[in-house]
């Protein structure tokens, strides 16, 4: 087993779950931050950092995290949630300038309708669990279908996601949920 993914909620649990079994610990939930990165090298709850570079604050900032988990000898390799083509060629340029990525990467984008993708063309291939960079190409090496991109932006405006309450709903099961990262 390369590393065991989120077994518990918080730091403290997967450093007395590490401490007891010497198990590789991975997360994308419970460091998302630098700050929460420091506090996992001093507990030794995390030997493994599932990035995302939404969270770390773009492709720069998860070059840094990947040189701080080189220095203090944590692994490294990338999470996805539901991403477009924009947001897998970004995780996929920042992975190959990683050195240390030394795990695959996690992606869901195989579950993206083609008629939701808003790179010019259609989806983008995955060949044998890759993703192909286009060095030929300036930027992510991908055009935008800017017609595609207005019909899912308006379909964002007639959901109305942001008047989702989900805490409300998250209360109905865990009375104490506050919306915080990390979100169990």
């Amino acid at each position: 087993m390369e590393y065991y993914e989120d077994p518990t909620p918080g730091l403290e649990g997967m450093a007395e779950l590490h401490r007891i079994t010497g198990l590789n610990l991975a997360t994308n939930m419970v460091v998302t931050d630098f700050d929460q990165l420091r506090r996992s090298i001093e507990l030794n709850s995390v030997q493994t950092v599932l990035s995302d570079h939404h969270y770390w604050g773009g492709l720069r900032d998860t070059q840094v995290l990947a040189r701080i988990c080189d220095t203090f000898g944590l692994g490294i390799s990338m999470h996805s949630n539901s991403h477009l083509g924009i947001s897998l060629m970004a995780m996929t340029h920042v992975a190959a300038s990683i050195p240390n990525v030394t795990y695959a990467c996690d992606t869901h984008y195989p579950w993206v309708n083609d008629d939701e993708e808003v790179v010019a063309g259609g989806k983008l291939p995955i060949v044998d669990g890759s993703v192909a960079i286009d060095f030929s190409r300036s930027g992510l090496g991908v055009e935008l279908d800017h017609e595609q991109l207005e019909k899912l932006h308006q379909q964002f405006l007639d959901i109305d996601i942001r008047s989702r309450d989900d805490a409300r709903q998250m209360r109905l099961y865990k009375p104490e949920w506050s919306g915080e990262s990390p979100r169990f």
